[in-house]
């Protein structure tokens, strides 16, 4: 299956889409980018004049490409408008903000999938290459 194809598939959009490209994949993990659009809403109140990206925001993309774009790589044509994907637990550790027009690169390991649960190692790096933010992220896919 090739990375479009995965991107496409993924059951969001803009604004709520957080995967610019994968740039690796394979049945024990993926690895995708992101930058974040200064123009992003919430950078309006987050903060008053030093605007910086949400915790959930960041979570929500390493879910995206670490949890989600690997689920759908491992279910590869099985994957449907039928299936559902809902996250199921995380733990996440925030070291660094990340700034408006940032770009950051996801790295995700898989722990395992089984019955329909991918749970991932997924880590969050900076343009500098610095970690952001790193944890366990867990989804079910049905």
């Amino acid at each position: 299956m090739k990375t479009e194809e995965i991107i496409a598939q993924l059951p969001y959009s803009k604004p709520f889409l957080f995967v610019d490209k994968i740039l690796n994949i394979n049945e024990n993990g993926v690895e995708g980018c992101y930058t974040f659009d200064a123009s992003l809403d919430f950078y309006k109140g987050h903060f008053k004049d030093k605007p910086v990206t949400p915790g959930v925001i960041l979570t929500e993309v390493m879910a995206q490409i670490g949890v989600v774009c690997l689920g759908i790589f491992l279910l590869n044509k099985k994957f449907n408008s039928n299936t559902s994907i809902a996250l199921t637990s995380n733990e996440i550790d925030f070291l660094k903000p990340v700034f408006p027009n940032e770009k950051v690169r996801v790295i995700s390991e898989k722990i395992y999938f089984r019955f329909g649960k991918l749970k991932c190692k997924v880590k969050m790096l900076n343009q500098k290459n610095e970690e952001v933010c790193n944890g366990i992220i867990a989804g079910m896919i049905v």
